[in-house]
């Protein structure tokens, strides 16, 4: 697992992390194709808005059942627990994910059930409101997405995305109820603010 340590999240001073170091890159600890890159290991900007805006916003989630996909270091669930969730499940593909998630949870005295698998159905299960923490950065990953989140709109879930602009999010399909501008670390995304909004499934 990729080194990390308690720190602070820019825009959340409610919520700490354990995050790989400053200067540390993606991938920067050697992984390939057959290991996924660390994720887990950073706040990325669409994560930190969402979980802002649940703070902000707390009525978003309170006394609802959430579920966070494809959660990387667990902070959108994270900031549902604070924001008075009923319940919440954080998913992720990576097992290393779902132990960073549940340190994350309780460094910050959060009840987050972290579960492995992929985000499907399945997952989402009986869940009132589904998150998404920056997600569309593939197009393969951002079709997957797309297709689910929109059944599951459908269904009268409310789904909630957080995005920074990444270049498969189906913008057509959403409509923005937030925009922040969140601290990055520019060994990721070369700048230091990313602008970053919030959008629900329609």
């Amino acid at each position: 697992m990729t080194a990390t340590r308690l720190t602070e999240v820019p825009l959340l001073p409610e919520i700490r992390l354990y995050q790989a170091a400053e200067q540390t890159g993606l991938f920067d600890g050697g992984y390939s194709s057959d290991r996924p890159p660390p994720f887990w290991a950073f706040a990325w900007p669409g994560g930190v808005a969402l979980a802002r805006h649940l703070l902000d916003q707390p009525q978003t989630v309170r006394g609802r059942r959430v579920v966070d996909l494809g959660s990387g270091s667990g902070v959108v669930a994270i900031a549902a627990w604070l924001a008075q969730a009923q319940g919440v499940r954080a998913v992720d593909t990576d097992p290393e994910a779902v132990t960073a998630i549940e340190r994350n949870a309780v460094a910050n005295g959060a009840q987050v059930e972290a579960v492995l698998g992929a985000a499907d159905p399945m997952r989402i299960g009986d869940a009132e409101v589904v998150l998404v923490g920056d997600a569309f950065y593939t197009a393969s990953v951002g079709a997957a997405m797309t297709k689910l989140l929109t059944a599951t709109a459908r269904r009268g879930v409310e789904v909630l995305v957080g995005d920074p602009g990444r270049g498969f999010l189906p913008r057509r399909l959403l409509t923005e109820v937030g925009r922040y501008d969140v601290p990055v670390r520019r060994a990721l995304e070369d700048t230091g603010v990313k602008p970053t909004t919030i959008w629900r499934f329609t």
